[in-house]
């Protein structure tokens, strides 16, 4: 259900940032205060929110090759400015 928000053009990069802070972290982060994250589940936690990333902020136009790519993990880092889930949790453990 929340593709299709993300992939809506009319909705702002600000609102579905918010819409992934709210909904999916929260989700993703609920009783984690428990859990013991092996190596395996930090690493695929992380490629999820990647991908959620890389979903709402969509394609960037490259002027030097002149041809569309996707933003690789150190742009995103750059443009989100938000802690990740797995340092969410990390931080959030009794």
């Amino acid at each position: 259900m929340l593709q299709k928000f993300f992939r809506n053009k009319n909705m702002s990069k600000v609102v579905k940032l918010r819409l992934k802070n709210t909904i999916i972290d929260k989700t993703l982060t609920y009783a984690s205060e428990t859990w013991i994250l092996a190596k395996r589940d930090r690493k695929q936690i992380n490629i999820f929110e990647r991908k959620v990333y890389r979903r709402i902020l969509g394609p960037v136009y490259d002027i030097e090759k002149e041809n569309w790519r996707i933003l690789n993990n150190k742009e995103i880092h750059a443009v989100v400015k938000y802690p990740t889930i797995t340092e969410t949790i990390r931080l959030n453990r009794l």
